[in-house]
């Protein structure tokens, strides 16, 4: 995807944090936020299952086949930003509206257990996160009650109204338990989640129509429903095809700033005071940047700005750099290119460094309207009263 070609650092966090978050081990702090909903989950499937009147028996052979299919199905995952977005959708309203409405929760439940162990197994999760996987099955619990209490649990065009209530009780009860568990297990404040759970959502409404359908065509025929694997074989191509586009695009991200960091390295090696400067420079943007409090794709932008501000330099001849005397006319003349040589050099990289040569360019520029490359200064310039490395102190 063309956004993910060049993302930003906070994007790449995410993405880098959700992964290391799915290998790694439960803290104990997410222990047990996930363990009490895994708790209360429970207490409130089997309740809603030994309550509620169920319209309909239940296919031992659908029923588990069905859960299979959703097993599946749960291991197509989108990532999206700190959260994932999973197409299950196509086969939970079938579930809904196929099995026994009261025992869905249950059968969601059990289907979640078996794909995280499953990927477990293959060493694709933690195994301990599996042993939560009920927790996860909370957005099942309110549509189902939505469909029993309005006596909506099976295929009826005229229930319809009810359908919408369903769905929008699903998305409404799982935002709010989403937000709590990750208050409570990660710290996370429910506004940094709100553009993760909107595009989730946004999925789970597109596909809300397509299971719906599948289900009022498999009415008669309950196994019919099983022809939605086709569509689901389809959603893993995507999701291996944007599991490969975010790999490159991180491997893409971090080159750039090795790339950064090697010039950085470069620049340091050619004249060691250009190094030590560079590195002053590096120190006094990230403080300006974070008492400003900027973004981080700003505060990268910076950095690299910073750290390769002066990265033109090695294309100025070294008996110019590191002349004792002072400069003189046409010397000062090729020592004020280093700036547009460095936005030169950075634009031929391409992608992010393209555009930290944007900051290079003007960064000898000055307020009053002087300093150079757009205003190459007046004779009373200070840089010329003495060489290089000393008027730089006054110049920079």
């Amino acid at each position: 995807m063309s956004s993910l070609s060049d993302m930003g650092p906070e994007l790449e966090r995410l993405l880098v944090d959700t992964r290391e978050r799915t290998h790694s081990r439960l803290a104990r702090r997410e222990r047990c936020a996930h363990l009490g909903f895994t708790v209360a989950f429970v207490a409130a499937a089997v309740a809603l299952a030994l309550l509620a009147p169920a319209e309909r028996a239940l296919d031992p052979l659908l029923a588990l086949s069905l859960v299979a299919a959703f097993a599946v199905v749960a291991r197509i995952e989108f990532a999206a930003g700190a959260g994932i977005v999973v197409p299950t959708q196509v086969l939970f309203v079938p579930l809904l509206l196929l099995l026994p409405t009261p025992l869905v929760p249950l059968l969601v439940a059990a289907a979640l257990v078996v794909s995280d162990a499953a990927a477990a197994a293959r060493r694709r999760l933690d195994p301990g996160r599996a042993l939560i996987a009920p927790a996860n099955a909370w957005f099942s619990v309110a549509p189902a009650l939505v469909l029993v209490l309005a006596g909506a649990d099976t295929p009826e065009w005229g229930a319809w109204p009810w359908y919408a209530a369903a769905l929008t009780a699903q998305l409404g009860v799982d935002a709010l338990l989403t937000m709590m568990r990750a208050r409570l297990s990660l710290g996370v404040r429910p506004r940094e989640l709100r553009h993760e759970l909107a595009l989730v959502y946004r999925v789970d409404a597109l596909l809300a129509p397509a299971g719906l359908l599948a289900a009022f065509g498999a009415a008669q025929q309950p196994f019919a429903a099983l022809l939605l694997l086709p569509l689901v074989a389809l959603f893993a191509q995507f999701a291996r095809e944007r599991e490969a586009r975010i790999d490159g695009a991180i491997e893409l991200s971090q080159a750039y700033k090795g790339t950064a960091l090697l010039l950085g390295d470069v620049i340091e090696a050619d004249d060691q005071y250009t190094g030590d400067h560079t590195k002053d420079v590096v120190e006094l943007t990230m403080r300006v940047a974070d008492a400003l409090r900027v973004d981080d794709e700003t505060r990268r932008g910076a950095e690299f700005g910073a750290l390769l501000h002066d990265v033109g330099k090695l294309r100025i001849p070294n008996a110019i750099i590191n002349k004792p005397g002072p400069l003189d006319d046409d010397e000062w003349a090729v020592m004020k290119t280093h700036t547009v040589e460095g936005q030169r050099m950075l634009e031929r990289v391409g992608g992010a460094l393209a555009r930290v040569g944007a900051v290079v360019r003007p960064s000898h520029e000055r307020w009053d309207g002087g300093g150079y490359p757009r205003r190459p200064g007046s004779r009373g310039d200070p840089a010329r009263r003495g060489s290089y490395r000393r008027a730089t102190r006054t110049t920079r």
